[in-house]
């Protein structure tokens, strides 16, 4: 499998239940007062067009995806492919309460590991004529979720369980009955999982860190970035340093979201690359759709000290 046929299964395996692209917010432009104090419009040009920037300042147009958790929460999401750095950007926009939040993950800015991705988050209001701004109440940082597992199935063949142990850290693992040890090498897709999986047993544990945020009543933004495995095995593994957002809806067991970052992978069976040739890149901005459903994993999910901390 080269990396073209890789990242159409990747972006199949995680978006077969993503649901369609939602265009409700076309012909809009809202105000973004953000807590930062550098206010922002987005101005919704059509369905899938946006321009963006600074309150008072030249608007940039962009090509954006908009999904919904439920009947007034969006997840927008768009990326600058011409600045210096790779830079993506999501905010969720919640209706309901008039709040957004928004997350920057950028591509680029360490010397040392020039595939790590770091995410910045903002909090902010949406300007309402006639509404006074104040500044709470906000979206927030939570610990709602520690204690819990979750198995969120993005496909028929791609199934994983995330276990929210603390506030700033998840691990990942599978469902016994989808853990591969011998995969017919015709089987694209098992061969996939099974270099996941692979993948997973180099690492001295299964945690990445990771922003658990409360947009409000069963809803929360779980924004996780494979750091530690960039920083650990680099290009032996190929996902280079992957940020993946989930919008879950705890009061349907669904979640929307996107997966941005870089893959340099190579599956067992591809031909290696020429000697001298640097890796091959694909670039990943896939939209992500998954079902849930309570996790079941051993209680030492919960307790396994992290390595990657003192």
């Amino acid at each position: 499998m080269d990396m073209n046929q890789f990242n159409t299964f990747r972006s199949r395996a995680l978006n077969q239940y993503t649901p369609p692209m939602n265009y409700e917010l076309s012909g809009q432009n809202l105000t973004l007062l953000m807590d930062d104090g550098y206010d922002m419009t987005l101005s919704f040009t059509s369905g899938c067009s946006l321009e963006w920037g600074l309150v008072g300042e030249s608007l940039k147009k962009e090509e954006y995806y908009c999904m919904k958790a439920d009947d007034t929460t969006y997840l927008i999401t768009f990326e600058t492919p011409s600045s210096e750095l790779r830079t993506g950007y999501l905010f969720i926009i919640d209706l309901e309460n008039y709040l957004v939040t928004r997350e920057i993950a950028v591509i680029g800015e360490n010397p040392r590991w020039p595939y790590l991705l770091d995410t910045k988050f903002e909090f902010g209001a949406i300007q309402r004529d006639g509404i006074e701004y104040k500044s709470y109440p906000r979206h927030s940082y939570t610990s709602d979720l520690n204690g819990n597992a979750v198995q969120w199935t993005y496909s028929f063949d791609m199934t994983t369980v995330h276990i929210y142990y603390c506030s700033n850290f998840y691990r990942i693992t599978y469902p016994s009955h989808r853990i591969v040890t011998e995969p017919d090498p015709a089987d694209t897709a098992a061969m996939a999982n099974y270099a996941i999986s692979q993948m997973l047993t180099t690492l001295p544990s299964r945690d990445e860190p990771t922003t658990y945020i409360r947009i409000k009543e069963g809803m929360y933004l779980v924004s996780l970035t494979e750091q530690n495995m960039e920083r650990y095995v680099g290009d032996k593994v190929g996902f280079r340093s992957d940020t993946l957002c989930f919008l879950d809806n705890y009061n349907r067991f669904y979640n929307v979201g996107r997966g941005y970052g870089t893959s340099t992978m190579r599956l067992p069976g591809s031909p290696p690359p020429e000697d001298g040739a640097p890796p091959r890149e694909g670039e990943i901005f896939v939209m992500i759709g998954a079902y849930g459903k309570p996790g079941d994993v051993d209680e030492h999910f919960f307790t396994d000290p992290n390595p990657y901390l003192v």
